[in-house]
């Protein structure tokens, strides 16, 4: 199909990182009531990365963050903004995104924030990102997805704590290029009415604050409906996938690499046949690192980048749900 796609949007370098702790199938067996063939066969995941006790949501950011300014030839000066998803921040405030510009040294960043979009963080700060280089075509933002979901894991529920795993990726996206790898479109929805299906932290909040001495109990930690979630996941990810495609005159043929939200393997694919999509096409990297929640799709998207599946002229498509509900699509062209 011809393509006639403008932006103003280029993605000028790409990073991620993952802890070097492995945590197998095999070793939740000696902690909780689960099996590696339950595991794999529920969900595809073999193994996850874990932090070392002491790092954090934004030691993981700093890693992958400098990668990406590698590959964009940029130094830490040349920041202009820091846009970080995530649901496990180093702390309540400042901003993690603060942590993340102390830690890098990008004194002449304008302006550092999180954002709480779930497993959606990384992909809602593309689009923050887009709508700033529209205003501000010399900014260069640093956008990333960085969590340590083991710090919100309850080791005691077999149905959450086999999913999840620590990592963080990274992307720097510009306005001031012409050409090179670009983000063509993005679309994004949430629907509030089914944030219950999906919460972290239902004590500790506003709602229900601690008092000193309270002991943390089972509601600190990942509370999921999984069945609906994976039915509102493959049913809202199809339907954002075609939205995007039909809005740009494309087809999924088109599309020469799809990378999806890396939640469940079973997910994966029962949204790829939703989609047409045949699994060779698809990106999948779940099984490595579980479920990183808004690190996912920035981890796949590097890892896939770095490891040549990504080619000049290919169209990519990512695709995330997570908590909120919240939901994203976007279309980028390398």
């Amino acid at each position: 199909m011809a393509r006639n796609l403008r932006s103003n949007s280029y993605i000028r370098g790409l990073g991620y990182y993952v802890p070097e702790e492995v945590l197998t199938n095999s070793a939740l067996e000696q902690m909780v009531d689960t099996s590696d063939e339950w595991i794999v066969t529920r969900t595809g995941i073999k193994e996850r990365r874990i932090v070392k006790k002491g790092q954090s949501c934004s030691d993981l950011a700093y890693v992958a963050s400098m990668k990406a300014l590698e590959q964009a030839h940029l130094d830490p000066l040349d920041i202009t903004h820091i846009i970080l998803g995530t649901f496990t921040p180093d702390v309540c405030a400042p901003a993690t995104a603060c942590i993340l510009q102390a830690k890098l040294g990008a004194t002449d960043c304008q302006m550092a924030i999180d954002i709480a979009a779930g497993c959606s963080g990384f992909t809602y700060g593309l689009e923050l990102a887009r709508g700033l280089v529209k205003v501000n075509p010399h900014a260069n933002i640093l956008v990333v997805g960085s969590e340590v979901c083991s710090s919100r894991m309850n080791f005691n529920d077999r149905n959450t704590c086999v999913l999840f795993g620590d990592g963080a990726g990274a992307m720097i996206v510009s306005g001031e290029l012409d050409n090179g790898p670009k983000i063509i479109d993005i679309l994004v929805k949430t629907n509030g009415e089914l944030g219950h299906l999906l919460q972290v932290g239902l004590e500790g909040g506003s709602l229900e604050p601690f008092k000193v001495g309270q002991r943390v109990t089972e509601k600190y930690f990942i509370h999921m409906n999984g069945r609906e979630v994976f039915k509102h996941a493959v049913r809202g990810m199809a339907d954002m996938n075609w939205e995007i495609l039909k809005k740009n005159g494309l087809l999924p043929d088109d599309i020469s690499l799809f990378i999806p939200h890396q939640a469940n393997y079973r997910i994966i694919e029962a949204l790829a046949r939703k989609l047409d999509f045949p699994l060779e096409r698809v990106y999948v990297n779940v099984h490595k690192y579980g479920n990183t929640s808004a690190a996912s799709v920035a981890i796949a998207l590097s890892e896939a980048y770095n490891l040549g599946n990504i080619k000049s002229g290919d169209l990519v498509l990512l695709s995330t749900f997570g908590a909120g509900l919240t939901l994203a699509s976007v279309i980028l062209e390398f």
